[in-house]
C-alpha cells in the first residue's frame, strides 16, 4: 500500500502564503477574500544549462546573456520594472531592441491593472519569434515571493517585489557559471534592473544591484541613433503632466480638476460626461455630445479645447446660456494658419514672444466667428477633465518648413512637427534625429503627453512606413490609421485548419462521419450564388422552386463557418480579435485565413460545401407559411454575378430550372420589398463608385464611375434580410438573455433639424421625421424634376443624420429598443456572412444549439463575455467602415491625377465635374460630385457677402453679384496637389460656373 504523508502548513508561514483583501461587489457591499498562495522553490530561471533549475529544451535565455552593450563586457540580462512597459513599448517592441528579456509575474499584473491595451501587445511580445523573453513566476518562488509590509503602497511593494526578484537573480546566476578546478573562472553575466523611477533606482543601488534608466542604456547601444528616437517623451503620462521646469511662464491651458472632482460633478450634473469630436473644417472648434442636451456643447478655442484630442472621453462644464452661440461657418485650415510657427519656440522652453503672436491670430479668429449670426445657438462650455485619451499611433509626414535651416540635412538632434495624416489631428511635435531622412515619408508616431504651457502635444517616432504616395506605404498606413489587425495568421491558428489542407472535401455520405450528422442532403436543388464581381468568399447561395400545392420553397444556404471555427481555440480567438474582413479597392485583409475564406467555407459552383440553410414555404404573394432552419450539404450550380444573374433573368429565351428559380426568387423579392418599405423601412443612400484599375496585377486606378445597381441585387438583399429577421427572432425566443443581434436606434429629432431646414428655405420641401415612415415617404416627394440626382443627395444628407447600428446583446438593453429605424423590423441579426463577420459565427452557434444540432459553448451562455466580444467587434466594423472608404478615396485622387495628366498632356487642362452645394461658409463653399463620391472645398480669397440664415453666399460676377447656396449645381475644376510641406496629397476644387473663383 502506497504511504501518504499529509503535511500542514505551519501557521507562521500564513502571512506569506494568504492574500487577504477587501472588494466592494456591485451592489456596494464590501466582502473579504481570502487567496490561498502555494509556493515553491522549482519556478526555472530560464537561463540555458542553469544546473540548478530543471529548463525545457527551448524558449531559454542565453547562459551568458548579451554581450553586445560596452557596458556590460562579460554579458547581460534586462529585468525591465512595470513604468518600462507602460511608456517605452514601442522601444521594446523594435526588431532592433535585442537584450534578453526577464519579465517577472509582478510587472505583467501591474500593466494588466494599468493598462489593457498595453497588456495585450506584453503578451504579444512574448510570443515574438525575434525576441528573447523569459517570464519568470516570481510571486509564486518561495525566495522571491513578498508580501505588502504594513503602510506600504501596493506600488512600493511591487517595487519591492521588483528588487527583490532581481537579487535573487543576481545570486542565482552564479550557479549556472560555477568555478572549475583548473580553470579559470568563468565572467558572469549582470542581471540590469531597468526602470524609469529615480527612487526605485536608488534604493536599488543601495542593495548593490545594477540598475539604469532606459535613456542611459540605449546611449550606449549601437543602434543608438535609431532607438533613441522611440524613447517616449521624458515626464510621466498621466492626464496632468504639467512640469516644474515650466520656468514660471503663464500656462496656455488650465489645469485639469482632480478625478474625485469629476466624478463628484457628473454625478451631480454641474459637470457632463462625452466623447470630444474634432472639427473638421474649423481647428479651433470642436465639440463634446451629452445626455443633457439635445444639440451638442460647443467648444471654441484652443483654451476651452483644453488639449482634448479627437476621440478622448472628456467631461466639460456648460457656459452660461447668454454666452450659448452658433457654429462658426468659415473654413480655418490648421496648416495655413500655423505655417509659420516654429517646433523648437512651441513647447515648454519655447519663446513667450513667438506663442503670443500665434496666439493672438487664433484669438482674432475665434472673435470673428463669435460674429456669426444665426438661429442655431447651442449650448457652449469647457473641457476640465479627461476620463480616457484616446492617444494611439497615429500616421504622419514631417512638416519640412520645421525643420531649422542649419540642421536641415545632419542627424543632430532637433525638434520638428509631425502632421498627421487625419485633419481632425493637432500637430505633434517630434524630438529625433533621423528628421532630413524621415522627409517626404510616411511615418507612425505616438503622443506621450501634452503639457499645459505646449501648445501642442509631444511625442516619439515609431517607425517609417515607405515614401508617401507608394501605394504599400499608403496601404499600411491606411490599416494603421484604422487600427485593422493584418498581421499574418500565426502558427497556433493554422494548426487548428482541417490536416487535408485543400485536398479536404465533403465525405461520402454513406460513411460514418461527423460532417453528415443530423444534416440535409440538398445536392439536388438548383442553387446559385450571386455576387459582385471577383467574389472569392462566397457566404450566401439561394434556390427557389414550386411547390405541388402552389407554394414557394425559397432557401437561402449559408457556408457552415462554425464547423470549422470552434469556440475557444487560437482561430476563434483570432477571429474575435479582428471582428470582420476589411475590403480596401486591390486587397482584402481576412478574418479567417484565405483557405477557409475562399476554399473550403466558400460556397463555389460545382462543389459540395456544408451550409447552415434556411428554408421558407410561402404564399406567391410572399406571405410566410412556415420556415425552418437546418444544417446541410449544397452543391452550387452556377456563380452569377449581378449583372449576369439579371441578363439571364430578363432573357426571354432561357427557362432552364436555373433562370425559372431566379425569376421566382424575384418575384418573392419585389413582393418582400414592397412590405418592407409599406412597413416604414427606409430607402437611403451613400455615394458608391468603381474604381476601374489598369490590371489586376498591376492595381493601377485609371478610370471611377458610379456604380450600377441591378434588380438582382435587391433580390439579394431582401433574402438576406429575411434570413437575418428569421434567425434573430428564433434566436431571441431560446436564448433571451444572450441573443447576439443587431439595432438600429431612431436618431434624435435634432439631428434633422439642420436638413429639414435647408429643404424648406432651398425647396420649399418638409422633411417629416416623427417616424421612419413618415421620413420614407417625405424623402420620395423631394424630387426636382430639372435634376434626377437631387432625390439621391437628399438620402445621402439624410443618411448622415442617422445613428450608425450596433450589435449588442439581448438581455443588455430594454425589449422596446430591439428594433432596426432603417429596416422598420422589430428584431435584426446578422446571420448571412460568417465568412467576414464574427458576429455572424456567434449567431450560428446559438441558431445551431436552438434547433438541438449542438449544445451551446458555455461563453455563449454569459451576458458579460457576449457583450465584452460585441464591443470589440462594433468598434472593428466601424473601422473597416472608414477603411474601406479611405481606400476608396485614396484611389479615386490616383484616378483624377493620372487623368488631370492625360487632359493635360491632350491640351484639355483640369478635370472639370458638375457637383451640388452641400454646405456655405463664410469664405468657400462644400460641394460633393455625386459622379466621383467625393466632397470638397471651394475656397475665396476674398470677402463675401454669407447669409447663414438663408444658407448663401453672394460674390462678385462679370455680370454683377452671383447668389450661391446649397442644392444648387454649379461646375467645378479639380485637381490632386502634393502639399509641399507635408507631402500629404490634397484634392483641390476651383469653381467654373456660374463664376470663377480663381478672381475670388
Amino acid at each position: 500500500m502506497v504511504e501518504i504523508t499529509i503535511r500542514k502548513r505551519p501557521r507562521t508561514e500564513a502571512v506569506v502564503t494568504q492574500h487577504k483583501f477587501l472588494k466592494k461587489t456591485a451592489r456596494g457591499k464590501v466582502i473579504k477574500v481570502l487567496r490561498e498562495r502555494y509556493l515553491r522553490d522549482d519556478v526555472a530561471c530560464g537561463i540555458q544549462g542553469c544546473p540548478v533549475c530543471d529548463m525545457p529544451a527551448e524558449d531559454v535565455l542565453p547562459v551568458a546573456g548579451d554581450k553586445e552593450h560596452p557596458m556590460f563586457p562579460n554579458g547581460h540580462f534586462i529585468l525591465p520594472d512595470t513604468n518600462v512597459f507602460l511608456s517605452q513599448m514601442d522601444l521594446i517592441e523594435s526588431s532592433l531592441f535585442t537584450p534578453p528579456i526577464i519579465l517577472l509575474q509582478t510587472v505583467i499584473e501591474e500593466v494588466r491593472h494599468r493598462s489593457l491595451p498595453l497588456y495585450n501587445r506584453l503578451k504579444a511580445l512574448t510570443k515574438m519569434d525575434d525576441k528573447r523573453v523569459w517570464v519568470f513566476y516570481n510571486e509564486y518562488r518561495s525566495e522571491t515571493a513578498i508580501v505588502r509590509e504594513e503602510d506600504e503602497t501596493p506600488n512600493d511593494r511591487n517595487d519591492r517585489g521588483i528588487r527583490s526578484a532581481t537579487s535573487w537573480y543576481s545570486a542565482h546566476i552564479t550557479l549556472a557559471h560555477p568555478p572549475v578546478r583548473g580553470r579559470v573562472s568563468e565572467k558572469v553575466p549582470t542581471i540590469v534592473l531597468l526602470t524609469e523611477d529615480a527612487a526605485n533606482r536608488e534604493k536599488a543601488e543601495r542593495s548593490g544591484i545594477s540598475a539604469i534608466s532606459v535613456r542611459n542604456y540605449v546611449n550606449k547601444m549601437k543602434n543608438a541613433t535609431q532607438l533613441l528616437d522611440l524613447l517616449s517623451a521624458t515626464g510621466t503620462n498621466e492626464l496632468e503632466p504639467t512640469r516644474a521646469s515650466s520656468g514660471g511662464r503663464a500656462a496656455l491651458y488650465s489645469d485639469y480638476l482632480s478625478t474625485s472632482t469629476l466624478l463628484a460633478g457628473i454625478k451631480s450634473g454641474i459637470l457632463h460626461q462625452g466623447h470630444f469630436n474634432a472639427n473638421q473644417y474649423n481647428y479651433l472648434e470642436g465639440s463634446v455630445s451629452v445626455a443633457a442636451f439635445d444639440k451638442s456643447v460647443l467648444l471654441v478655442g484652443r483654451e476651452n479645447m483644453n488639449r482634448a484630442v479627437d476621440g478622448d472621453v472628456v467631461v466639460v462644464e456648460i457656459f452660461d446660456e447668454k454666452e450659448w452661440r452658433a457654429s462658426t461657418n468659415e473654413v480655418v485650415d490648421q496648416d495655413a494658419t500655423l505655417k509659420n510657427d516654429d517646433a523648437e519656440a512651441s513647447g515648454d522652453d519655447g519663446e513667450e514672444l513667438d506663442t503670443n503672436s500665434l496666439v493672438d491670430e487664433e484669438s482674432k479668429l475665434v472673435r470673428n466667428g463669435a460674429k456669426t449670426v444665426g438661429t442655431e445657438r447651442q449650448p457652449t462650455g469647457r473641457i476640465v477633465g479627461i476620463i480616457k485619451r484616446n492617444w494611439r499611433a497615429y500616421v504622419c509626414h514631417i512638416d519640412s518648413t520645421s525643420l531649422s535651416t542649419a540642421t536641415s540635412t545632419s542627424l543632430a538632434l532637433q525638434t520638428v512637427f509631425a502632421t498627421p495624416v487625419s485633419r481632425l489631428l493637432p500637430r505633434i511635435r517630434l524630438r529625433t534625429r533621423q528628421a532630413p531622412i524621415l522627409l517626404g515619408q510616411k511615418i507612425l508616431v505616438t503622443i506621450d503627453r501634452w503639457d499645459a504651457h505646449s501648445r501642442y502635444p509631444e511625442g516619439h517616432f515609431v517607425r517609417a512606413l515607405g515614401k508617401a504616395e507608394t501605394k504599400e506605404a499608403e496601404q499600411e498606413s491606411l490599416l494603421l490609421e484604422f487600427d485593422v489587425p493584418y498581421r499574418p495568421f500565426g502558427k497556433a491558428i493554422l494548426d487548428c485548419l482541417p490536416k487535408e489542407g485543400d485536398q479536404w472535401v465533403v465525405p461520402l455520405k454513406q460513411d460514418v462521419s461527423k460532417e453528415w450528422r443530423d444534416r440535409e442532403d440538398l445536392r439536388e436543388l438548383i442553387i446559385c450564388s450571386i455576387d459582385p464581381p471577383n467574389c472569392q468568399d462566397i457566404d450566401d447561395a439561394l434556390h427557389a422552386r414550386q411547390l405541388p400545392n402552389g407554394n414557394i420553397e425559397a432557401g437561402v444556404h449559408i457556408a457552415d463557418v462554425s464547423h470549422f471555427v470552434l469556440p475557444d481555440n487560437p482561430m476563434d480567438s483570432e477571429a474575435a480579435s479582428r471582428g470582420t474582413t476589411v475590403y480596401l479597392v486591390d486587397k482584402r485583409i481576412d478574418m479567417l485565413p484565405s483557405l477557409l475564406g475562399t476554399n473550403l467555407c466558400s460556397l463555389r459552383p460545382f462543389v459540395e460545401r456544408l451550409a447552415f440553410s434556411a428554408i421558407w414555404e410561402m404564399t406567391p404573394t410572399a406571405e410566410i407559411v412556415n420556415v425552418r432552419f437546418t444544417k446541410s450539404v449544397i452543391a452550387s450550380k452556377a456563380a452569377f454575378t449581378y449583372a449576369e444573374a439579371q441578363t439571364r433573368k430578363d432573357d426571354p429565351n432561357l427557362n432552364d430550372p436555373l433562370t425559372q428559380s431566379i425569376r421566382l426568387l424575384n418575384t418573392l423579392a419585389l413582393k418582400l420589398k414592397e412590405k418592407r418599405m409599406a412597413a416604414g423601412a427606409l430607402n437611403l443612400a451613400s455615394p458608391e463608385v468603381k474604381i476601374h484599375l489598369d490590371s489586376s496585377e498591376s492595381s493601377e486606378p485609371i478610370d471611377v464611375e458610379q456604380k450600377e445597381l441591378h434588380e438582382t441585387n435587391s433580390l439579394v438583399e431582401e433574402f438576406m434580410l429575411l434570413a437575418n429577421i428569421s434567425v434573430a427572432r428564433k434566436i431571441q425566443d431560446t436564448f433571451p438573455q444572450t441573443a447576439v443581434l443587431r439595432r438600429h436606434l431612431p436618431p434624435p429629432k435634432a439631428n434633422f433639424e439642420k436638413l429639414q431646414d435647408i429643404l424648406q428655405k432651398r425647396k420649399g420641401m418638409t422633411l417629416d421625421v416623427s417616424s421612419s415612415g413618415t421620413l420614407a415617404a417625405s424623402l420620395d416627394k423631394c424630387v426636382d424634376p430639372a435634376e434626377p440626382a437631387f432625390n439621391t443627395l437628399v438620402r445621402i444628407m439624410a443618411t448622415r443624420c442617422m445613428l450608425s447600428a450596433e450589435y449588442f446583446c439581448s438581455g443588455s438593453v430594454g425589449r422596446e429598443t430591439f428594433g432596426h429605424y432603417g429596416l422598420a423590423s422589430p428584431i435584426y441579426t446578422h446571420f448571412t456572412s460568417p465568412i467576414r463577420r464574427y458576429a455572424d459565427v456567434l449567431a450560428h452557434r446559438q441558431l445551431a444549439a436552438s434547433i438541438g444540432y449542438t449544445p451551446l459553448h458555455a461563453t455563449l451562455h454569459s451576458k458579460s463575455h457576449v457583450e465584452r466580444i460585441l464591443d470589440v467587434v462594433n468598434r472593428r466594423h466601424r473601422m473597416a467602415q472608414m477603411a474601406g472608404r479611405a481606400s476608396v478615396e485614396f484611389y479615386v485622387g490616383l484616378a483624377l491625377k493620372g487623368r488631370g495628366e492625360r487632359e493635360k498632356k491632350d491640351g484639355q487642362g483640369h478635370v472639370r465635374e458638375s457637383a451640388f452645394v452641400i454646405r456655405t461658409f463664410r469664405n468657400g463653399l462644400g460641394v460633393f460630385v455625386s459622379k466621383l463620391g467625393i466632397e470638397g472645398l471651394v475656397m475665396f480669397k476674398r470677402d463675401t457677402q454669407f447669409d447663414p440664415d438663408n444658407y448663401t453666399i453672394t460674390v462678385p460676377g462679370a455680370g454683377g453679384d452671383v447668389h450661391i447656396a446649397v442644392f444648387d449645381k454649379i461646375v467645378v475644376d479639380i485637381e490632386v496637389e502634393k502639399d509641399k510641406n507635408t507631402q500629404r496629397g490634397k484634392i483641390n476644387m476651383t469653381l467654373v460656373e456660374p463664376v470663377d473663383s480663381r478672381a475670388l
